[in-house]
């Protein structure tokens, strides 16, 4: 038998999923003869005591693969994690959208065996990298992004007031719900419920889409991803309700001292589809887009 491209596959997925064992024993039983290493992730070794497991931070450092099962909140929690590793993903859907995580649950051994026999795509995409800066610019926090970085209001009805910088020009003061900078790849997800359009996936753009805002002038924008933006809230503005989510994830906070910095990130998810994968196929699928009759 050849040697397959990918040989030391690591495994994780939603740790919350009290079914997936279901998908773990077959896939495991039919990848064990036909790879020379799995690791499970430790978090899911309840289901396969037998196995070797290891944190998805050892996985990442010593795989040529990690297979994804769970919905895309999985896929974006575990990619903010492999990235910095450079290791290929590929998702098996069992969520409801599946915009990553596109392999169908039900095709996932048919799918990993073109996989491993070398009939795949590769699809990098580019991570947004959020930082809190305090008025010396010493770092307070920081954050990966798949999606998206979503600057809104907290614990309050009202809106708030943000400026907003590109590349050390001023572009605007808005009053708001909020902002989504977002990434080609977030592009489906909260910015297009936004009013932003659907970019595709390689192009090097990030969106700025306002959520609710005042001014009804003030619509979506794309500008370059080596893009520098920068954001201040308005004094105005208390502290307390504003936050700052990544990929709705990760939540960082900021006062009107502070500035927040997003920039393209060094790192970019490698994502692996099937031979045959097309986009368009995805989107018309996921949003019931009208088909050829």
């Amino acid at each position: 038998m050849a040697q397959p491209l990918f040989s030391r596959i690591g495994i994780t997925g939603k740790t919350t999923d009290t079914e997936i064992g279901s998908l773990l024993h077959p896939l495991f039983d039919h990848l064990a003869p036909r790879v020379e290493q799995l690791i499970l992730d430790e978090r899911l070794s309840d289901h396969l005591p037998d196995h070797t497991s290891a944190s998805l931070e050892t996985i990442a450092d010593n795989s040529d693969l990690v297979v994804i099962i769970g919905g895309d909140g999985t896929l974006l929690h575990s990619a903010r994690i492999l990235a910095p590793y450079d290791v290929p993903v590929v998702g098996i859907n069992r969520g409801r959208l599946g915009f990553l995580a596109d392999i169908a649950s039900e095709r996932m051994l048919e799918s990993l065996d073109q996989i491993l026999g070398g009939q795949y795509h590769e699809d990098p995409r580019f991570l947004l990298h959020s930082e809190i800066l305090d008025a010396g610019g010493n770092c307070l926090d920081s954050s990966l992004a798949l999606n998206d970085v979503v600057v809104h209001k907290w614990l309050s009805a009202r809106m708030i007031e943000i400026e907003l910088w590109i590349n050390d020009s001023f572009v605007e003061s808005q009053r708001s719900d909020g902002i989504i900078i977002s990434t080609p790849t977030g592009s489906t997800a909260y910015a297009l419920s936004g009013g932003g359009p659907l970019v595709y996936p390689d192009l090097n753009a990030i969106l700025l889409v306002p959520i609710c805002p005042h001014t009804l002038s003030n619509r979506p924008i794309m500008i370059r991803s080596d893009s520098t933006i920068r954001f201040r809230i308005c004094e105005r503005t208390a502290s307390e309700n504003v936050r700052i989510t990544c990929d709705g994830q990760t939540t960082l906070k900021i006062s009107p001292q502070d500035q927040l910095v997003i920039s393209r990130s060094q790192y970019a998810v490698r994502l692996i589809h099937p031979a045959g994968h097309d986009h368009f196929q995805i989107l018309r699928n996921k949003l019931n887009w009208g088909h050829r009759t």
